[in-house]
Protein backbone atom coordinates (compact mmCIF):
# COMPACT_ATOMS: atom_id res chain seq x y z
CA UNK A 1 0.00 0.00 0.00
CA UNK A 2 1.47 3.37 -1.11
CA UNK A 3 0.90 6.77 0.32
CA UNK A 4 -0.91 9.10 -1.72
CA UNK A 5 1.10 12.13 -1.82
CA UNK A 6 -0.03 12.83 -4.89
CA UNK A 7 -3.65 14.20 -3.51
CA UNK A 8 -3.00 17.88 -2.78
CA UNK A 9 -3.82 19.58 0.33
CA UNK A 10 -6.31 22.31 -0.52
CA UNK A 11 -6.77 25.52 0.95
CA UNK A 12 -10.19 26.58 0.34
CA UNK A 13 -9.07 30.44 1.39
CA UNK A 14 -7.15 30.52 -2.05
CA UNK A 15 -7.76 32.20 -4.38
CA UNK A 16 -7.60 29.58 -7.01
CA UNK A 17 -9.52 26.88 -4.62
CA UNK A 18 -11.95 26.29 -7.16
CA UNK A 19 -9.21 25.28 -10.06
CA UNK A 20 -7.29 23.60 -7.70
CA UNK A 21 -10.40 21.28 -5.97
CA UNK A 22 -11.52 20.49 -9.35
CA UNK A 23 -8.18 19.22 -10.71
CA UNK A 24 -7.94 16.69 -7.51
CA UNK A 25 -11.66 15.61 -8.40
CA UNK A 26 -10.90 15.42 -12.03
CA UNK A 27 -7.83 13.33 -11.60
CA UNK A 28 -8.57 11.00 -8.18
CA UNK A 29 -12.89 11.40 -7.60
CA UNK A 30 -11.24 12.92 -4.27
CA UNK A 31 -10.19 16.36 -2.91
CA UNK A 32 -8.59 17.19 0.19
CA UNK A 33 -9.22 20.50 1.82
CA UNK A 34 -8.28 22.06 4.49
CA UNK A 35 -8.84 25.76 6.47
CA UNK A 36 -12.81 24.53 5.61
CA UNK A 37 -15.67 26.06 8.18
CA UNK A 38 -16.38 23.14 9.85
CA UNK A 39 -15.96 23.16 13.53
CA UNK A 40 -13.07 20.34 14.49
CA UNK A 41 -13.99 21.07 18.08
CA UNK A 42 -17.58 19.89 17.38
CA UNK A 43 -16.52 16.98 15.23
CA UNK A 44 -14.07 15.77 17.59
CA UNK A 45 -17.15 15.84 20.49
CA UNK A 46 -19.15 14.20 18.54
CA UNK A 47 -16.94 10.96 17.50
CA UNK A 48 -16.40 10.91 21.24
CA UNK A 49 -20.13 11.27 22.61
CA UNK A 50 -20.95 8.88 19.64
CA UNK A 51 -18.71 6.00 21.26
CA UNK A 52 -20.34 6.05 24.09
CA UNK A 53 -23.81 5.86 22.28
CA UNK A 54 -22.62 2.86 20.54
CA UNK A 55 -21.15 1.11 23.50
CA UNK A 56 -24.67 1.86 25.76
CA UNK A 57 -27.19 -1.16 25.77
CA UNK A 58 -30.13 1.08 25.30
CA UNK A 59 -29.04 1.58 21.29
CA UNK A 60 -31.72 -0.63 20.39
CA UNK A 61 -34.09 1.24 21.16
CA UNK A 62 -33.18 3.71 17.97
CA UNK A 63 -33.12 0.12 15.65
CA UNK A 64 -33.19 1.24 12.23
CA UNK A 65 -36.64 1.79 10.77
CA UNK A 66 -36.45 -0.05 7.52
CA UNK A 67 -39.09 1.40 5.83
CA UNK A 68 -37.55 5.40 6.21
CA UNK A 69 -33.98 4.35 6.79
CA UNK A 70 -33.14 6.12 9.75
CA UNK A 71 -31.43 5.63 13.22
CA UNK A 72 -29.33 2.45 14.58
CA UNK A 73 -28.00 -0.02 12.06
CA UNK A 74 -26.35 -2.93 13.88
CA UNK A 75 -23.25 -5.11 13.16
CA UNK A 76 -26.07 -7.37 11.77
CA UNK A 77 -28.11 -4.91 9.73
CA UNK A 78 -24.94 -3.25 7.98
CA UNK A 79 -24.95 -2.83 4.56
CA UNK A 80 -22.87 -5.36 1.98
CA UNK A 81 -20.94 -3.04 -0.83
CA UNK A 82 -22.41 -3.94 -4.29
CA UNK A 83 -21.10 -7.53 -5.00
CA UNK A 84 -19.69 -8.83 -1.95
CA UNK A 85 -21.94 -11.16 0.25
CA UNK A 86 -20.18 -10.61 3.62
CA UNK A 87 -21.46 -7.56 5.67
CA UNK A 88 -18.87 -4.86 6.12
CA UNK A 89 -17.95 -4.73 9.73
CA UNK A 90 -19.28 -1.77 10.82
CA UNK A 91 -21.97 -0.32 12.89
CA UNK A 92 -23.89 3.13 12.18
CA UNK A 93 -26.30 5.68 12.95
CA UNK A 94 -28.16 7.11 10.31
CA UNK A 95 -29.56 11.16 10.88
CA UNK A 96 -32.02 13.15 9.29
CA UNK A 97 -33.43 16.49 10.73
CA UNK A 98 -36.61 14.86 9.82
CA UNK A 99 -35.91 11.72 12.03
CA UNK A 100 -34.96 9.94 15.30
CA UNK A 101 -31.99 11.43 17.54
CA UNK A 102 -31.00 10.75 21.00
CA UNK A 103 -32.13 14.44 22.27
CA UNK A 104 -28.37 14.30 24.42
CA UNK A 105 -26.63 14.04 20.93
CA UNK A 106 -28.81 15.95 18.35
CA UNK A 107 -27.44 19.75 19.35
CA UNK A 108 -24.03 19.02 17.96
CA UNK A 109 -25.50 16.88 14.81
CA UNK A 110 -27.59 19.05 13.72
CA UNK A 111 -25.66 22.13 13.92
CA UNK A 112 -22.46 19.78 12.24
CA UNK A 113 -25.19 18.46 9.65
CA UNK A 114 -26.81 22.26 8.84
CA UNK A 115 -23.40 23.38 8.33
CA UNK A 116 -22.04 20.66 6.65
CA UNK A 117 -24.87 20.70 3.66
CA UNK A 118 -24.11 24.64 3.50
CA UNK A 119 -20.56 24.11 2.85
CA UNK A 120 -21.66 20.96 0.26
CA UNK A 121 -24.22 23.49 -2.03
CA UNK A 122 -20.33 25.77 -2.48
CA UNK A 123 -19.22 23.24 -3.54
CA UNK A 124 -21.24 22.22 -6.14
CA UNK A 125 -21.44 25.42 -7.44
CA UNK A 126 -17.58 25.34 -7.75
CA UNK A 127 -18.37 22.59 -9.80
CA UNK A 128 -21.24 23.58 -11.53
CA UNK A 129 -18.98 26.34 -12.94
CA UNK A 130 -16.44 23.91 -14.02
CA UNK A 131 -18.68 21.87 -16.33
CA UNK A 132 -18.52 22.31 -19.65
CA UNK A 133 -21.32 23.93 -21.88
CA UNK A 134 -22.22 20.51 -23.19
CA UNK A 135 -22.64 18.68 -19.58
CA UNK A 136 -24.46 22.18 -17.68
CA UNK A 137 -27.15 21.57 -20.77
CA UNK A 138 -27.90 18.08 -20.16
CA UNK A 139 -28.49 18.64 -16.78
CA UNK A 140 -32.29 19.20 -15.57
CA UNK A 141 -31.33 21.53 -12.83
CA UNK A 142 -28.44 23.14 -11.60
CA UNK A 143 -26.31 21.45 -9.32
CA UNK A 144 -27.06 23.16 -6.11
CA UNK A 145 -30.78 23.41 -6.90
CA UNK A 146 -30.91 19.26 -7.10
CA UNK A 147 -29.76 19.33 -3.22
CA UNK A 148 -32.13 22.32 -2.51
CA UNK A 149 -35.44 20.93 0.30
CA UNK A 150 -34.25 17.54 -0.18
CA UNK A 151 -35.17 15.28 3.09
CA UNK A 152 -32.81 12.75 1.40
CA UNK A 153 -29.54 13.90 2.47
CA UNK A 154 -28.03 12.19 5.54
CA UNK A 155 -25.39 12.30 8.13
CA UNK A 156 -23.95 9.15 8.95
CA UNK A 157 -22.20 8.44 12.37
CA UNK A 158 -19.69 5.29 12.03
CA UNK A 159 -18.32 3.54 14.28
CA UNK A 160 -15.77 0.72 13.17
CA UNK A 161 -15.23 -1.74 15.93
CA UNK A 162 -11.92 -2.39 17.32
CA UNK A 163 -10.22 -6.22 15.75
CA UNK A 164 -8.11 -8.49 17.68
CA UNK A 165 -5.31 -9.85 15.87
CA UNK A 166 -6.20 -12.41 13.79
CA UNK A 167 -9.48 -11.40 12.83
CA UNK A 168 -10.18 -11.34 9.04
CA UNK A 169 -13.51 -9.02 8.31
CA UNK A 170 -14.25 -5.92 5.83
CA UNK A 171 -14.36 -3.17 7.31
CA UNK A 172 -15.87 -1.72 4.17
CA UNK A 173 -15.36 -3.03 1.10
CA UNK A 174 -14.56 -1.64 -1.99
CA UNK A 175 -17.76 0.26 -3.18
CA UNK A 176 -18.93 3.79 -4.86
CA UNK A 177 -21.26 6.31 -2.69
CA UNK A 178 -24.54 7.01 -4.19
CA UNK A 179 -24.98 10.41 -3.82
CA UNK A 180 -23.73 13.41 -5.64
CA UNK A 181 -21.15 14.04 -3.26
CA UNK A 182 -19.66 12.94 -0.07
CA UNK A 183 -18.06 15.22 2.90
CA UNK A 184 -15.61 13.27 5.23
CA UNK A 185 -14.12 15.19 7.65
CA UNK A 186 -10.67 13.54 9.58
CA UNK A 187 -11.73 10.31 10.90
CA UNK A 188 -10.20 9.84 14.43
CA UNK A 189 -7.94 7.05 12.95
CA UNK A 190 -6.32 5.85 9.29
CA UNK A 191 -7.71 3.81 6.84
CA UNK A 192 -9.46 5.03 4.52
CA UNK A 193 -8.23 4.12 0.32
CA UNK A 194 -9.03 4.79 -2.88
CA UNK A 195 -8.10 3.23 -5.90
CA UNK A 196 -6.48 5.01 -9.33
CA UNK A 197 -7.37 4.51 -12.36
CA UNK A 198 -4.92 2.32 -12.59
CA UNK A 199 -6.30 -0.27 -10.43
CA UNK A 200 -3.66 0.44 -7.78
CA UNK A 201 -4.99 1.21 -4.27
CA UNK A 202 -3.37 3.59 -2.01
CA UNK A 203 -3.92 4.80 0.80
CA UNK A 204 -5.90 8.72 1.77
CA UNK A 205 -3.74 11.32 3.98
CA UNK A 206 -5.01 11.29 7.29
CA UNK A 207 -4.29 15.02 8.92
CA UNK A 208 -5.76 17.13 11.07
CA UNK A 209 -8.69 19.28 10.10
CA UNK A 210 -9.03 17.67 6.71
CA UNK A 211 -11.73 17.01 5.10
CA UNK A 212 -12.17 14.58 1.69
CA UNK A 213 -14.76 15.38 -0.69
CA UNK A 214 -15.24 12.72 -3.34
CA UNK A 215 -17.77 12.11 -6.06
CA UNK A 216 -20.73 9.84 -5.99
CA UNK A 217 -22.49 7.53 -8.66
CA UNK A 218 -25.03 10.43 -9.00
CA UNK A 219 -22.72 12.74 -10.04
CA UNK A 220 -21.45 10.72 -12.43
CA UNK A 221 -25.28 9.72 -13.78
CA UNK A 222 -25.96 13.58 -13.68
CA UNK A 223 -22.78 14.18 -15.99
CA UNK A 224 -22.58 11.46 -17.97
CA UNK A 225 -19.18 10.44 -16.90
CA UNK A 226 -17.63 13.24 -17.07
CA UNK A 227 -17.35 13.62 -13.85
CA UNK A 228 -16.58 9.79 -12.27
CA UNK A 229 -17.06 8.39 -8.71
CA UNK A 230 -13.84 6.66 -7.46
CA UNK A 231 -13.77 3.44 -5.93
CA UNK A 232 -12.67 3.47 -2.21
CA UNK A 233 -12.62 1.00 1.20
CA UNK A 234 -11.98 0.89 4.52
CA UNK A 235 -8.74 -1.17 5.23
CA UNK A 236 -8.98 -4.60 6.93
CA UNK A 237 -6.24 -5.56 9.07
CA UNK A 238 -2.81 -6.58 7.44
CA UNK A 239 -1.40 -9.79 8.73
CA UNK A 240 -3.42 -10.34 11.14
CA UNK A 241 -2.72 -7.08 13.42
CA UNK A 242 -5.48 -5.72 15.71
CA UNK A 243 -7.14 -2.51 14.90
CA UNK A 244 -8.52 -0.10 17.61
CA UNK A 245 -11.82 1.29 17.59
CA UNK A 246 -12.59 4.57 14.35
CA UNK A 247 -15.41 7.19 14.15
CA UNK A 248 -16.38 8.61 10.79
CA UNK A 249 -18.68 10.77 10.15
CA UNK A 250 -19.75 11.26 6.43
CA UNK A 251 -22.50 13.73 4.95
CA UNK A 252 -23.89 12.18 2.17
CA UNK A 253 -25.67 15.06 -0.03
CA UNK A 254 -28.85 13.55 -2.41
CA UNK A 255 -30.83 15.50 -4.62
CA UNK A 256 -34.79 15.32 -3.81
CA UNK A 257 -36.45 12.08 -4.89
CA UNK A 258 -38.07 13.92 -8.25
CA UNK A 259 -35.22 15.30 -9.69
CA UNK A 260 -34.00 13.31 -13.10
CA UNK A 261 -30.13 12.59 -13.04
CA UNK A 262 -30.60 11.37 -16.76
CA UNK A 263 -32.97 10.28 -19.37
CA UNK A 264 -32.24 6.42 -17.47
CA UNK A 265 -33.10 7.26 -13.80
CA UNK A 266 -34.63 10.24 -11.39
CA UNK A 267 -33.01 10.33 -8.10
CA UNK A 268 -35.30 8.07 -6.28
CA UNK A 269 -35.23 5.43 -8.80
CA UNK A 270 -31.53 5.12 -8.64
CA UNK A 271 -31.64 5.55 -4.98
CA UNK A 272 -34.06 2.13 -4.49
CA UNK A 273 -31.94 0.28 -7.00
CA UNK A 274 -28.81 1.21 -5.14
CA UNK A 275 -30.30 0.15 -1.68
CA UNK A 276 -31.99 -3.32 -2.98
CA UNK A 277 -28.42 -4.03 -4.36
CA UNK A 278 -26.77 -2.68 -0.77
CA UNK A 279 -29.12 -5.56 0.93
CA UNK A 280 -30.48 -2.88 3.22
CA UNK A 281 -33.97 -2.75 2.07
Amino acid sequence: MTELVQLPQISYLAPDFGDAFMASLHRYGFAAVVDHPLDDARIKRIYSDWLGFFANENVTDFAMDPVNQDGYFSLQEAEAAKGFDQRDFKEYFQYYPWGRCPDALEADLAAHFSAAVALGSELLTYIAESLPAEITARLSEPLRHMIKGSGQSMLRVLHYPPLTAGESVLRAAPHEDINLLTLLPTADGPGLELQLRDGEWVSAPHKPGQLIVNIGDMLQEATGGYLPSTTHRVAAPERGEALPSRMSLPLFLHPRPEVVLSSRYSAQEYLTQRLNELGVV
